[in-house]
């Protein structure tokens, strides 16, 4: 019976039967060493490198602003004084520096090689990675918000190494954000540097801005969704991604 490949978190390769499968070959990644990345990916526009027909490289990186931690340090003790915290007592002094090193360490992006390789035996499944854990902070409040992605495309010419898929999320998620410009993100980084018949992206999440402050309304989960190409014109494709990214409803193109 022909199978689907897909990642379940920490690169565990799972194979599941799939009765819409048409070959059930899966594809292979090969081993390679990551290369300090240049260049910016905001709009994940970046040409491809041929290396000899062999993998193809496109580093991911920004032209992010340096940081300034004694900067941040001053503008934390003026914050939590502004709150009426006192910075007097002892356990506190450093509470400003502890609190500007954690949102530079927690803002800190992680660049990578955009790594891919010929998919020469001409898979056509859907492959998936699901439950990436992310976290990042919500642009509006500056709160952390935090849960799953999962990630699926449909190969074309080239596939990708399959750490990559949790890659593109850590990357893109180490900036404030909106959870559903994450979303459009990750899929358009997919879309324009390995150019598949489809892409899909799920994100699940709870938002600390909504559960602990305001309505608290704790346990509450935002889900997201892009869908490009295949995925998001052929209803079986759509429902087939849903269905192994195992997301409740699957709803339909807007």
């Amino acid at each position: 019976m022909p199978r689907h490949s897909f990642l379940d978190s920490a690169d565990q390769i799972v194979t599941q039967p799939s009765p819409s499968s048409a070959n059930g070959m899966q594809p292979e990644s090969t081993p390679h060493a990551d290369r300090h990345p240049s260049g910016d990916l905001d709009h994940a526009d970046h040409a491809a490198v041929n290396l000899d027909g062999g993998p193809r490289v496109v580093d991911l990186d920004t032209a992010g602003h340096p940081v300034d931690v004694q900067a941040a340090e001053r503008a934390a003790a003026d914050f939590l004084t502004a709150l009426g915290i006192d910075l007097d007592r002892e356990e506190r002094r450093a509470t400003p520096a502890r609190m500007a090193r954690a949102y530079a360490e927690f803002l800190a992006e992680q660049p990578f090689s955009f790594t891919t390789f010929p998919n020469d035996e001409g898979y056509d499944e859907l492959v998936l990675a699901r439950a990436i854990p992310f976290r990042t902070l919500c642009e509006h409040h500056m709160l952390l918000f935090s849960g799953t992605a999962h990630v699926g495309y449909l190969p074309g010419e080239r596939i990708l190494g399959l750490s990559k898929l949790a890659r593109i999320v850590g990357y893109f998620a180490a900036r404030p954000q909106t959870q559903e410009r994450l979303t459009m993100q990750i899929a358009k980084c997919l879309d324009a540097n390995l150019h598949p018949s489809g892409v899909g992206v799920v994100l699940e999440a709870e938002h600390t801005c909504m559960s602990e402050r305001g309505v608290r309304a704790l346990g509450a989960t935002t889900v997201t969704s892009a869908l490009l190409g295949t995925l998001r014109a052929d209803p079986r494709s759509r429902a087939e991604f849903f269905a192994l990214a195992r997301v409740p409803s699957s709803p339909g193109p807007m």
